[in-house]
């Protein structure tokens, strides 16, 4: 990871924690991906995806969040839930960064096909 994207998953997890929730994991890997971070938002296990780009030209941070993307980051958390035995409600939340405004927190920002 270089720096940028250090940076940027550091003001996303402290960001979620000042909105509550409580940072359990980052960059957690296995052979089918990475979730940059994992939290609990009350009973909820939460998979976030930080994305961090320059500006909000071609799309910006929200359109860098594909399909095949969605695909990798279900599969993912579906080992994670698997090796861990965890049984919790599950939801994918972004946290999206342009430029050097504050972070955007979006919940429930897809759902696994």
């Amino acid at each position: 990871m270089n720096l940028r994207g250090a940076d940027a998953e550091a003001r996303a997890a402290k960001h979620l924690r000042a909105c509550g929730l409580a940072i359990i994991a980052r960059n957690w890997r296995c052979r089918f991906g990475e979730i940059d971070l994992i939290a609990r938002d009350g009973d909820t296990l939460v998979f976030v995806e930080v994305r961090s780009r320059a500006s909000a030209d071609f799309g910006g941070a929200r359109a860098s969040i594909d399909t095949a993307k969605q695909r990798k980051l279900a599969a993912t958390a579906s080992h994670y839930l698997a090796r861990t035995g965890t049984a919790a409600p599950c939801r994918f939340d972004a946290v999206l960064i342009e430029g050097d405004r504050a972070p955007e927190w979006v919940r429930d920002a897809f759902r696994p096909a």
